[in-house]
């Protein structure tokens, strides 16, 4: 879960073996200087034969990584032996090492766990290799279409999605015997339950940084618009991204708003919802574990519903997030790697990264599998939220697009709906023509 959050035929990007092209800041990371630690190669075999795939993903406590690089190794029939390697924490270090790494043109990489938000960026700087022929063929089928667009950039595949997740709307029956199927009926009945004294939060990810940007991404895509247009070439916004900050700020400014909203993260929300002052929370499912575990008691009442909607008649449409596997473009065997990730990714792989780490699979078929929808009750929520999903803005220069949402848009209740988008608008037009900064 979120929480803070192949076989041959496979032909290179065009031009891979080269350095890999883009603007100044790319040619600055493979300036910085690296640890010796860092790009040295993990647990190599090449000496007896067999090569090393060197799997960087983030780093997972419950073993299902693990079990999937040992399954995949022992299914190689000794033709290879996949190494699980760690990265930070954290999504800004992971991208931090990946980047200086590449741009080092380090080929100890062979399979990259990317953010939903990476393929564009890494595609074009010719970090990854596009997939092709079979290998492409067997990453698509029964692979769910939205988690697939993320994987994709100018019409041609650069990963094959690992895992993914989405946002349901939890709430306290024992509060609210009927779930709200909008954001005002929401904040009406948060109202109320004030006005009674009892319970009324409305937990939601109110903080400076990726959260909030998912936050307004969610809602603008639910009122029917985007922040980019269909072909990323400039900011959309216009009316369905006013409406969006409005709710935001409508939310902040009302007494549903926690008073640590702009400080709120997950984590945090799942703190609050468990320790029993809220009535409604949006986010991820690794929060009914958790509460099952940390308040058997309130537990018991517990319950989720559909993402609240921001027009009666329309859909809501949650961000979706997630892991992408990525073939290095300085792999020194990609065939393999195109067939391991594939093999880590499989239909056994995904359950085992489901029940055991929190991981909603990407994999259509699993969301009728008895063990999975066992473990997951709330699965059919899920999956119908993941097929009327958006996605972020599929773009090279994401991480200035999302710098300059949640830094215009923080704290919520400082937004000013029409100055608010119009500033986020200039910013985004900046950064497309390479005007803005990238961290």
């Amino acid at each position: 879960m979120e929480r803070v959050h192949a076989r041959c035929g496979c032909r290179p990007v065009s031009g891979q073996k080269g350095r890999p092209r883009g603007t100044r800041w790319l040619r600055a990371f493979a300036a910085l200087p690296l640890l010796a630690s860092v790009l040295a190669a993990c647990g190599s075999d090449e000496g007896s034969g067999r090569p090393t795939i060197n799997w960087y993903n983030f780093p997972d406590d419950s073993g299902a990584l693990q079990k999937a690089a040992d399954r995949c190794s022992q299914a190689s029939g000794g033709r290879y032996r996949i190494s699980y390697n760690k990265l930070p924490r954290a999504a800004d270090g992971q991208r931090q090492q990946l980047v200086r790494r590449l741009a080092a043109e380090d080929d100890s990489l062979d399979i990259l766990g990317l953010d939903v938000t990476w393929a564009a960026e890494f595609a074009e700087a010719r970090w990854i290799r596009e997939w092709t022929g079979t290998a492409k063929r067997q990453a698509v089928e029964g692979t769910l279409r939205v988690p697939l667009q993320t994987s994709t950039w100018k019409r041609k595949l650069y990963a094959v999605p690992y895992n993914t997740n989405t946002q349901l709307l939890w709430y306290r029956n024992d509060l609210v015997p009927t779930p709200p199927r909008t954001w005002a009926e929401m904040l009406d009945m948060a109202g109320a339950l004030a006005r009674q004294g009892k319970p009324y939060f409305v937990e939601i990810q109110g903080a400076q940084y990726e959260g909030l940007t998912v936050w307004f991404n969610t809602l603008i895509n639910s009122a029917g618009g985007s922040i980019l247009n269909a072909t990323a070439t400039a900011p959309s916004l216009g009316p369905p991204a006013v409406r969006a900050a409005g709710i935001m700020r409508d939310l902040a400014k009302s007494p549903a708003a926690d008073p640590s909203l702009p400080n709120q993260m997950e984590d945090q929300n799942r703190l609050a919802m468990e320790s029993g002052v809220a009535a409604f929370e949006l986010n991820y499912p690794f929060v009914y574990p958790s509460m099952k575990a940390n308040n058997p008691e309130l537990f018991k009442n517990f319950r989720w519903a559909p993402y609240p909607r921001v027009d009666p008649n329309r859909p809501a449409r949650p961000t979706i997030g997630g892991i992408d596997l990525a073939v290095s473009a300085y792999s020194r065997h990609p065939d393999l790697a195109f067939e391991a990730a594939l093999c880590l990714r499989n239909r056994e792989n995904q359950l085992t990264a489901a029940i055991e780490g929190g991981l909603p699979p990407t994999l259509r078929a699993l969301y009728d599998e008895p063990a999975f929808m066992k473990e997951y009750p709330f699965s059919k929520d899920v999956l119908a939220a993941l097929e009327s999903a958006s996605v972020r803005p599929i773009t090279p220069v994401y991480q200035n697009v999302s710098i300059a949402v949640s830094h215009t848009l923080s704290p919520p209740s400082g937004i000013e709906p029409v100055s608010s988008v119009n500033t986020i608008r200039e910013q985004i037009d900046d950064a497309l023509r390479s005007e803005g900064v990238i961290p």
